[in-house]
C-alpha cells in the first residue's frame, strides 16, 4: 500500500523506520498530549502493531516520507480506537518536531480522509485528542472534521472528538 500527495509518500511501516520513528514517538514535548513517551521497545512494539494491521484490516498508521528526501518524518493513518467506550476508524498523526507547523499532517490526514472513504464501508471518521492539543484539532478541523463531542477519559482529562461523515466528505470534495 502506497498512497501519494504533492510532497508525501504513506508507505507501510517497517522495522527499517524504527530510528525515524523513535525520534518522534519518543520526544516527549511530541508527545506530551499522549499518556507516555515511547522508549525504543514501544517504538518497536507499535511498528509491529501496525504491521498486524495492515494483515487484518488492509490499513493503519503509515510512514509519512517526504518526496524530496525520502524521510521519514512521522506516521499517519486509520486505527480502529476506543473512543468514549465505542470502537470507531480514527485518523491518527504525529509528525516529527522539525517538520511541524508545515502542513504535513494536515496534507497526509486528508489523504488518509480520502482513501478511507474511497475503500472502506465507513460512512464517518474520527479523529480524537486531548481538549488542549490545538495544533491537532486544528488538523482535524482543516481535514472536514467538526467537534462532535468530549468526555473525560480514563486520566481524568477532557478529550475532544472530531468526526467527518462520508456526506459531509462528499460536499468538500465537490468544492
Amino acid at each position: 500500500m502506497m498512497l501519494e500527495t504533492e510532497r508525501l509518500i504513506l508507505r507501510e511501516m517497517c522495522m527499517s523506520d524504527l530510528a525515524a520513528m523513535y525520534a518522534v514517538l519518543g520526544d516527549s514535548d511530541i508527545m506530551r498530549h499522549y499518556p507516555y513517551t515511547f522508549d525504543e521497545e514501544r517504538v518497536r512494539g507499535w511498528i509491529e502493531k501496525n504491521i498486524r494491521r495492515y494483515e487484518i484490516f488492509g490499513f493503519g498508521l503509515w510512514a509519512v516520507v517526504l518526496k524530496e528526501s525520502w524521510e521519514v518524518i512521522g506516521d499517519c493513518g486509520v486505527t480502529m480506537q476506543c473512543i468514549n467506550g465505542i470502537i470507531r476508524p480514527e485518523i491518527g498523526y504525529h509528525i516529527a518536531k522539525r517538520s511541524q507547523r508545515q502542513g504535513y499532517a494536515r496534507e497526509a490526514a486528508r489523504r488518509c480522509r480520502d482513501w478511507a472513504f474511497e475503500n472502506t464501508p465507513f460512512n464517518i471518521l474520527y479523529s480524537y485528542m486531548k481538549k488542549d492539543n490545538i495544533p491537532s484539532a486544528a488538523v482535524a478541523r482543516a481535514n472536514g472534521m467538526r467537534l462532535i463531542e468530549e468526555f473525560t477519559d480514563g486520566e481524568n482529562e477532557v478529550t475532544a472528538v472530531y468526526g467527518v461523515t462520508r456526506g459531509e466528505w462528499k460536499q468538500i470534495e465537490r468544492k
